[in-house]
């Protein structure tokens, strides 16, 4: 049985019980960026990964309150920097732990201008700069589809940075 398309499913568990659920799931921590000068924004998440690697495609997901969703939606662009294990710092501040917005999170780190125009983090263990290609809006959130214009990477894969039950976590090098 299938409902009209324009009827949403009824919901099947409670939010906040979701939210509980996902903080159980311990996933990789990165930093998304969009514009340049006093309009940069940013915002800490977990939810990127690599949609496809033929073409090189990332998917990331933005709640649409956010104050990086407009600059997103009007740059059309984002970029993506992993973090790695000591920088909870950056990952914090771009959480907005603190209470910094826009250009001031990008303080006390080193940032270079990617291909698109949005910075990546100097020091990131990677560092993923896409052309803001779909958009696909469901509830509160937007789905980034972005095609990939350059990818770098710093030295040897180190630590990484993760967020479950909560919190950050370092994990050593394998």
């Amino acid at each position: 049985m299938s409902l009209a398309p324009d009827v949403p499913p009824p919901p099947v568990a409670d939010g906040a019980l979701l939210k509980q659920a996902m903080r159980r799931l311990v996933g990789g921590v990165v930093i998304v960026t969009a514009g340049s000068g006093e309009d940069r924004v940013g915002l800490t998440a977990t939810s990127a990964v690599s949609l496809s690697v033929d073409p090189p495609t990332m998917l990331v997901c933005v709640n649409r309150a956010s104050s990086s969703w407009p600059v997103i939606a009007r740059r059309q662009h984002f970029c993506v920097s992993i973090l790695g294990a000591g920088q909870q710092s950056v990952a914090e501040r771009f959480a907005g732990i603190g209470g910094l917005r826009g250009p001031a999170r990008y303080l006390g780190a080193d940032w270079t201008t990617m291909a698109s125009g949005a910075a990546g983090l100097t020091q990131a263990q990677a560092i993923i700069d896409c052309d803001l290609e779909e958009v696909i809006e469901r509830h509160s959130h937007a789905i980034l589809l972005g095609a990939v214009r350059e990818v770098r990477l710093h030295g040897e894969a180190a630590g990484a940075l993760v967020y479950g039950g909560g919190g950050f976590i370092e994990l050593s090098p394998p």
